[in-house]
Order: structure tokens, then C-alpha cells, then sequence
């Protein structure tokens, strides 16, 4: 049984990168042999079959032919006869289509090594543009390798926008969108994930929310670099820096999605953004299948962003009201999630990067403050219900304004 290490582990491995998972290519066998061999099959679409020791994949060697639009339309071919040439020339891209064989030799039938040395995301061959999926494999490898230095060649560039106007990529499913969004956004350099997508025109058919921000202005004196959609990405990748959550990354993502709803009149002001964006991220949300989880916390960034950056002059009622909404009050629901797309908003403009962020360090003081309050003295004394919440808060109040005071006093 002759077996080539392929994709991902090759390339990471020429990379000096960490290899996460090893996969295999199987030439001159057949399904009947590999059972026979006591492989066990798990490939739906063409076969798969994990090693009996290791449990690693190993997948016959296969063509594929398009029969019909979309990543789903098409014919697999597999059996003994296909050879290792013709299994690598149907990969996405040349760094990807480096094979290596069990005595270390390398097999580069498309210049995969000499893309890696140039740092150059490339296409196999034309057969790229017939699979849509691949926009999206090559903007997250762009978020995974740009901060190295790698960018897409002009030529793969060139395919990708012919796959946009010929509408290949509208027969993306939602699910596909949002897996490789998510994956994008656990990256290293999230935004090269739209700037590529907006280079090869696919960014405002798969996410027109992000598309619509660019152009849009803000006011100079708190935004530099002016241009909404740029602060956006700036932002993406402050959240990137400071937490390696998607979720987190999402909720940065959105924060400002508002803005490009902003009536022509009030710019470059955006005054009652924060709310207007709800419909934008509601469409956003049901239309890739994003998962309640992150839409949850999406929504609390997009209201609450600009009263956590105003947090050290609230008043410790509109605090407590605000920590409320924030559902933190519950000792399971920790708000570090919220205060660190905050974070990520407030450093996400030229000259601002390294700035201190002490609204995080106070919002999460006054919620200790608040929670320390219990209510068992005011259950004891009747309350309920409504009168309840009512004590409860005027406690909570007292409780945070106190904290306020005492470190007042330590600061002097």
C-alpha cells in the first residue's frame, strides 16, 4: 500500500508551524482492500477510512468532475488506477498540493514549494473556480497566513471574480458560510478574511451587513481612520489580540453594523446606531444560521458598547441598570466576554491601540459590589415580587456607590 502525507500537515510542517492532525492519500487500493486490511470506512461522498492504530484518515486517491452548481455538483472518481498527480491537481491551492511520501521525499507537480517561498496563495488549476467553497478557503487561509506575509495571487483573484459574477457563489448554503466564518474569525489576522472577500467582490453577497460599513464616515476627532468599515476590521483584530473566543470576535465584528443604516443627514454622527443595528444583525444572524450563543452576546455588545465606554461617569443607578440588562447579576453569567469586544471597540482606531481600558476594571468592581447584596434580609422582611426588585436595586445602588467612594479614596 503506497500512502503520501498531504495537505495541511505538509505545508505546516514546511512552515515550522505546529501540526494539529495528519492526513493521508492511498494510491493503487480499492474500498474492498482497505477493510480487508482492517481499515474502518467514514467517508460518505468518496471513501474515507481511518487507520486501525493510529485513527488517522486515509482517503483513496480521486478526480472530481462538476456536474452541477454549487460545492456539492459533483462526480468522484476513485479507484487503483487514479495516480498521486491526479489527486493533488484537484486541491484548492499549490501550498496544499504538496504531497510526501515515507521517506520524507516531497512530490510538487504544481510549484507548492515555491509559493510557500514567496508567500503566495495560489490555485491549483482552473478547476478551482468550480467549487465556491474555495473564496471562502482562501480568505481564511489569508487570516491564517497574511500576518506571515502571505497574499493571493492576482491570477487566483482573477477566477475568483469571475466565480462572482457568474454567480457560483450564491449556491453557498448557510451552514457552509457560517462554518468557515467561524473559522476564520479563530485566526490570527480575522480581517484579512473580508478584505479578500471584498477584493474578489464576494464580501457584499455573503455578508452585506460588513460590506455596507465601508464608506461610511465618523466623526475625526474619535475616529481616525474615519471610515466605518475600516474601524470595523480594526476593531476584529483588537479582539483578536485580546481573547481567542470567536465569540468575542463576532460580537466585535457587529458591534457597529448601525452605522450604515445612519440617515444621510446625521453623518457623519450615528446617534441611536447602537438600536438600529438590531435589524441589521437579526438578518445577519437567520440568514448564515449564526448560533443564539454568539447572536446573544452580539446583541449586548451592539446596545450596551458605548455606555461601557462611559462607564466611569454613569451614575451607580443607570450602572446597576445597565449590569442588569447585561443579565450579570447571576454569578454563572461573567461579563468579561462583553468588557473585552468593549475593549476591542475602543482600541480599534489609529493611535489608540495601546491605550488603558480602566471602564473594564470598574464595571467589573461594581458588579462584585452589587452581587455581594444578597436578599435574604429583605425576603425576611415580606418582600416580593415587584417591591422586591425595587429594594433589591436601591441596595445595589448603595452598594456600588459605596465601591466608587472607597476607591476613590485608595486612588488619593
Amino acid at each position: 500500500m503506497r500512502c503520501y502525507l498531504v495537505g495541511g500537515a505538509v505545508r505546516d510542517r514546511l512552515l515550522d508551524r505546529p501540526v494539529s492532525e495528519r492526513d493521508w492519500v492511498v494510491i493503487g487500493e480499492c474500498p474492498e482492500s482497505m477493510l480487508a486490511r482492517g481499515f474502518r470506512p467514514v467517508g460518505k461522498d468518496f471513501p474515507v477510512f481511518l487507520h486501525p492504530a493510529t485513527h488517522e484518515e486515509y482517503a483513496l486517491a480521486r478526480t472530481e468532475r462538476k456536474t452541477a452548481p454549487g460545492y456539492r455538483g459533483f462526480s468522484v472518481q476513485f479507484g487503483p488506477e487514479v495516480t498521486l498527480e491526479e489527486d493533488l491537481l484537484r486541491r484548492d491551492l499549490t501550498i496544499n498540493a504538496i504531497a510526501m511520501d515515507e521517506d520524507g521525499r516531497l512530490i510538487d507537480p504544481h510549484g507548492g514549494l515555491r509559493d510557500l517561498e514567496n508567500k503566495r496563495l495560489r490555485h491549483v488549476s482552473p478547476a478551482f473556480r468550480e467549487d465556491p467553497v474555495r473564496i471562502l478557503r482562501v480568505a481564511r487561509f489569508a487570516a491564517r497566513f497574511a500576518g506571515l506575509g502571505f497574499t493571493v495571487a492576482e491570477e487566483t483573484y482573477g477566477l475568483m471574480r469571475q466565480m462572482v459574477a457568474s454567480g457560483e457563489v450564491d449556491a453557498l448554503v448557510p451552514e457552509r458560510v457560517w462554518a468557515e466564518l467561524n473559522r476564520a474569525l479563530a485566526e490570527p489576522l480575522p480581517s484579512a478574511f473580508f478584505t479578500v472577500l471584498r477584493q474578489c467582490g464576494a464580501l457584499p453577497k455573503l455578508f452585506p451587513e460588513i460590506d455596507r460599513l465601508f464608506g461610511v464616515p465618523q466623526p475625526p476627532e474619535h475616529h481616525p481612520e474615519i471610515d466605518t468599515g475600516i474601524h470595523t476590521l480594526l476593531v476584529l483584530d483588537q479582539a483578536a489580540g485580546l481573547s481567542p473566543d470567536p465569540m468575542v470576535r463576532f460580537a466585535a465584528l457587529t458591534h457597529d453594523l448601525g452605522k450604515a443604516l445612519t440617515p444621510r443627514e446625521l453623518l457623519p454622527r450615528h446617534r441611536g446606531h447602537e438600536r438600529r443595528g438590531l435589524s441589521a444583525l437579526r438578518d445577519l444572524c437567520e440568514r448564515i444560521k449564526v448560533p443564539n450563543a454568539y447572536r446573544g452576546l452580539a446583541e449586548q455588545v451592539m446596545l450596551f458598547h458605548g455606555l461601557c465606554h462611559r462607564a466611569l461617569e454613569l451614575r451607580p443607578s443607570t450602572l446597576v441598570d445597565v449590569l442588569q440588562r447585561l443579565d450579570a447579576f447571576h454569578r454563572r453569567n461573567d461579563i468579561d466576554r462583553f468588557l473585552l469586544a468593549c475593549e476591542a471597540d475602543a482600541k480599534g482606531r489609529p493611535g489608540y491601540e495601546e491605550r488603558p481600558y480602566p471602564q473594564a476594571d470598574w464595571m467589573r468592581s461594581a458588579r462584585e459590589a452589587a452581587l455581594a447584596v444578597r436578599p435574604d434580609t429583605l425576603l425576611q422582611q415580606g418582600l416580593r415580587g415587584e417591591d422586591l426588585g425595587k429594594a433589591l436595586r436601591q441596595l445595589r445602588i448603595l452598594a456600588v456607590r459605596t465601591q466608587r467612594k472607597s476607591l476613590t479614596v485608595e486612588r488619593q
